[in-house]
C-alpha cells in the first residue's frame, strides 16, 4: 500500500499489520478500536455505512484482548483485537438487527449467529452493524428502509449491494475487516465498485445459522477486506462445519492463508486460467472491459496459460436466478406475520371497523404492507406466483433444470482451466437514483456474479484498477470449483502482487479523503 504513518493513522493499516502490532504491544487493541470509532464519527454521516455502532461494546471487547496480551496468553486468533463491520443480516445477541427492513425495526436478537460467535471467540472486535438492501434484495443499497449508503469514491454514487454498507465501511477506512452475505453477488459486486476485496466461499463452507434468510439455496456468508491476505485470514476464522446448519459442509476450512502466501511468492506459473466467453461484451461498460483485458495480460505475464471457455447456458442465468430467488424469498419471508416478533400494525379505517373483530389475516396484511418495501413486495409476489398451482413446473421447476445445466457448464469449464475469470460487475458505480425505478436495469448488475451463485462455487472479487471512462474502481472476478478456494486465493494474491508491482499503490489508497469531500 502507499506509505502512510502507521503510528498515527491506524485506520489505514491492514488487519494483518494491526494484529501483529497489538500482539507486539506496539499499540493497544483499545487504541485501534477507538481510532476506528473516531473515523466512523468523522465520516459516516456522509457515507451511512453503519446502521448501529456498538462503541461501548467494541471497546470492552478490545480491552479483553489487551488483558490477554498483557498476561502473556496466546492470541485467540491471528486477527485478535482487529475491528470489524458486521452486515446487519447476521444476528448478534443484544444488538439491534433489522436486515435493513422496517418490519424488524427495534428487534433485539436473543442469540448469536455462528459467524458472530466465531468472530467474538477469535477476539475480533465488532464495531457495529452495516447497512444493506432490505433483506439483501438489491444491487445498490438503495432499498434499505433506513436510507442509502454512499460510495466513498464519489458520494453521489452507489456502493453496490446488497452489502454496500460493509464494502463502504472498508473503502472509507471505517473498518479493516467486514462480513457480507452473497446470494447473487452481494459481496462481489460491492467489492468491485468500491475497490475492495470480497469472497463468496463454496456454498456450505461458512455457517448460515443466525443469518436472516433470503434464498436458502443461494445465501452464503463471506469475508471482506482491503487486501487478499486480510480476506483469507478472516475466511479461516469464520469458516468450517457447523452442526446447527444442515447445509454446512463437514470438511476442514481450506488453507487459504497459505495459498495467499504461495500466490505472492510463486505466482501463477503453470496454472490454466479460463476466460468465460459469455461474461463480457454486450452490456459491459467499455472501461470495465479495458480493465479486464489488462488484468488478463497481467496474469499471462505472470506465467498463467490463458484459455477461453464456453458456458452456453450462462445466458439463461439471470432469468433462472430471478425465478429461484423470489420463490425461496416468498417462502422464507412468510415468517414475518406480526404474530411472533417484529413489527405489528393494526388495521385501521371504516372497512376494518365494519368487519367486526380484527382477524389475524388483517393484522398480517396491514403489517406486511407497512413493514416491507417495494422491492421486497415485488419479489414476494413474483415468487408466490412462480410457486402457485399450475405454474410451479413451468417456472420454478424449469428454472431448477436450467440451474443444473449451468452447473454442468462450470464442470466442463473447470476440466479445461484451474480457475475462471471475468469482470466482477458489468459497470462501475452508477448514480444514486439512476436505476431505482428500473428493476430490470438494476438486476443486470449481477450479470457476472449470478452463475457462480447458482452453481454454489467459490468466487471472489479483487481490485483491478480504475475504469478509464469513469475513473472509478473495477473488480476482477475469480471463480474456482467447489471447495477450490486455495486456487482462487492463490490467483487473487498473485494478481494483487503483480498489480502492486506495476502501479503506485493498491486501489483503496486512491480513495478521496472523505473529511474533505463530506
Amino acid at each position: 500500500m502507499t506509505a502512510v504513518d502507521n503510528t498515527t493513522d491506524l485506520t489505514r493499516r491492514t488487519a494483518a499489520d494491526l494484529a501483529a502490532a497489538i500482539q507486539a504491544k506496539e499499540v493497544s487493541a483499545v487504541e485501534v478500536a477507538q481510532a476506528h470509532l473516531d473515523r466512523i464519527a468523522a465520516v459516516d454521516g456522509a457515507v451511512h455505512a453503519f446502521l448501529h455502532v456498538s462503541g461501548e461494546s467494541a471497546l470492552a471487547q478490545a480491552a479483553a484482548v489487551d488483558q490477554q496480551v498483557a498476561a502473556g496468553e496466546p492470541a485467540a486468533s491471528p486477527l485478535a483485537g482487529v475491528p470489524l463491520a458486521l452486515k446487519d443480516i447476521l444476528v448478534q445477541q443484544g444488538v439491534p438487527t433489522t436486515a435493513g427492513s422496517k418490519i424488524l425495526e427495534g428487534w433485539i436478537p436473543p442469540y448469536d449467529a455462528t459467524v458472530t460467535r466465531r468472530l467474538l471467540d477469535a477476539g475480533v472486535v465488532i464495531l457495529g452493524k452495516t447497512n444493506l438492501d432490505e433483506f439483501a434484495m438489491g444491487s445498490s443499497t438503495e432499498n434499505s428502509a433506513y436510507g442509502p449508503t454512499r460510495n466513498p469514491w464519489d458520494l453521489s454514487r452507489i456502493p453496490g449491494g446488497s452489502g454496500g454498507g460493509s464494502a463502504a465501511a472498508l473503502a472509507a477506512f471505517e473498518a479493516p475487516l467486514a462480513i457480507g452475505t452473497d446470494t447473487g453477488g452481494s459481496i462481489r459486486q460491492p467489492a468491485a465498485v468500491t475497490g475492495t476485496v470480497g469472497a463468496k466461499p463454496t456454498y456450505g463452507g461458512v455457517s448460515r445459522y443466525g443469518v436472516i434468510s433470503l434464498a436458502s439455496s443461494l445465501d452464503q456468508v463471506g469475508p471482506c477486506a482491503r487486501t487478499v491476505l486480510d480476506t483469507a485470514l478472516l475466511h479461516e476464522v469464520i469458516g468450517g462445519h457447523d452442526p446447527h446448519d444442515s447445509t454446512s459442509i463437514p470438511a476442514p476450512v481450506p488453507a487459504v492463508v497459505d495459498a495467499v502466501r504461495r500466490g505472492a511468492t510463486e505466482g501463477v506459473a503453470g496454472m490454466r486460467i479460463g476466460v468465460v466467453r459469455q461474461l463480457s461484451g454486450e452490456g459491459y461498460q467499455p472501461g470495465v472491459l479495458e480493465s479486464f483485458a489488462a488484468a488478463v495480460e497481467t496474469l499471462r505475464a505472470a506465467g498463467a496459460e490463458i484459455v477461453e471457455v464456453d458456458c452456453p447456458h450462462f445466458q439463461y442465468a439471470l432469468a433462472t436466478y430471478y425465478l429461484i430467488l423470489p420463490s425461496e424469498c416468498s417462502s422464507n419471508l412468510a415468517r414475518f406475520d406480526a404474530m411472533r416478533y417484529g413489527l405489528r400494525v393494526e388495521p385501521t379505517g371504516a372497512a376494518a371497523r365494519k368487519a367486526g373483530p380484527v382477524s389475524a389475516e388483517q393484522v398480517m396484511s396491514a403489517t406486511r404492507g407497512a413493514g416491507f418495501g417495494a422491492e421486497v413486495k415485488r419479489r414476494i409476489i413474483l415468487g408466490t406466483y412462480a410457486l402457485s398451482a399450475g405454474y410451479y413446473d413451468a417456472y420454478y421447476g424449469s428454472a431448477q433444470k436450467v440451474r443444473t445445466l449451468i452447473k454442468q457448464d462450470f464442470e466442463a469449464a473447470f476440466a479445461a482451466a484451474d480457475v475462471l475469470i471475468s469482470p466482477s460487475s458489468p459497470v462501475t458505480a452508477f448514480g444514486i437514483g439512476e436505476k431505482v425505478d428500473n428493476p430490470m436495469a438494476m438486476y443486470l448488475n449481477d450479470l457476472a456474479t449470478i452463475p457462480g451463485s447458482l452453481a454454489g462455487i467459490p468466487a471472489m472479487s479483487v481490485p483491478s484498477g480504475l475504469a478509464s471512462d469513469t475513473g472509478l474502481p473495477v473488480g476482477l472476478q475469480i471463480m474456482a470449483p467447489a471447495l477450490g478456494e486455495t486456487a482462487m486465493y492463490q490467483v487473487a494474491s498473485a494478481f494483487e502482487t503483480a498489480y502492486a508491482a506495476t502501479h503506485s499503490g493498491l486501489v483503496p489508497d486512491a480513495a478521496p479523503d472523505l473529511e474533505v469531500v463530506a
